[in-house]
């Protein structure tokens, strides 16, 4: 099993070669708040359509996900730490500039990491994240009192209920999601916003009520588009085929 040491925490990953033609542009994929890599990226054959497309494709669990460490004071979850730890599996793997593609909570982090390190990113993908980069701190606290609760049955609120069930089907360390939810509520100013010049694309399901709006994130940043990927709500658009058609068309002609 492979890992890595970041900040004196173990982290698994995984590096996928390519299987068509090497196009030499890794990409490093980033998963969303409770999720794993594998429920993120590979289950929705992500992993797949990347390397058939000549792409190195590299992926981790989150401190607090999955194989990773688990950890329980949320100062640890910090946005900022978070996108040290993607920095370091790049430094591990010898990887000096890569894309990255994060969804959700794993977009704010892949933001964060452009943001702070435009040298190491050639394009930015944002999932499941719009507007909310600037005016929303990510999944409301009561996501925490959810995760923590010992009767999940009597959760009334529709978005407490959906990532608790969500954190019981990926089998998570439910004391370290709550931490993750306190302690990773980070935004960019609009000014960081603006100030982003890397080529990004923004891709939000319809039906998407946890996102805030892409196309006006797209606008307030230096060179964003943004799609729309039809009928899908904020679970369901992570494998639609109109986002992962998106996402190529968008790798394949960005600069």
């Amino acid at each position: 099993m492979p890992t890595f040491q970041s900040d004196g925490l173990e982290l698994f990953y995984i590096d996928e070669a390519p299987t068509g033609a090497d196009r030499d542009e890794p990409i490093i994929l980033i998963h969303g708040f409770a999720s794993t890599h594998a429920v993120n990226w590979v289950f929705p054959m992500w992993v797949k359509t990347l390397t058939a497309d000549g792409r190195r494709v590299v992926a981790f669990d989150h401190r607090g996900h999955g194989r990773s460490a688990k950890l329980y004071d949320p100062a640890l979850y910090h946005t900022e730490k978070m996108a040290q730890d993607a920095l370091r599996l790049l430094d591990h793997l010898g990887i000096g500039r890569a894309d990255v593609m994060g969804y959700s909570m794993g977009a704010r982090v892949s933001a964060r990491l452009t943001f702070d390190h435009p040298d190491r990113i050639r394009s930015l993908i944002l999932g499941g994240l719009g507007y909310h980069l600037v005016d929303g701190v990510g999944l409301p606290l009561g996501i925490a009192d959810a995760m923590e609760t010992d009767r999940p049955d009597l959760l009334a609120d529709p978005q407490q209920k959906t990532f608790r069930a969500f954190a019981d089907a990926t089998k998570s360390d439910l004391r370290a999601l709550a931490a993750c939810i306190r302690g990773s509520r980070q935004v960019l100013e609009i000014e960081e916003v603006a100030a982003i010049r890397t080529p990004t694309l923004i891709c939000i399901g319809t039906q998407d009520d946890v996102a805030g709006d892409g196309r006006k994130l797209a606008a307030a940043m230096g060179a964003a588009r943004a799609v729309d990927i039809p009928g899908r709500d904020h679970n369901k658009a992570v494998g639609d085929k109109v986002y992962k058609s998106a996402v190529l068309e968008f790798l394949r002609e960005r600069p």
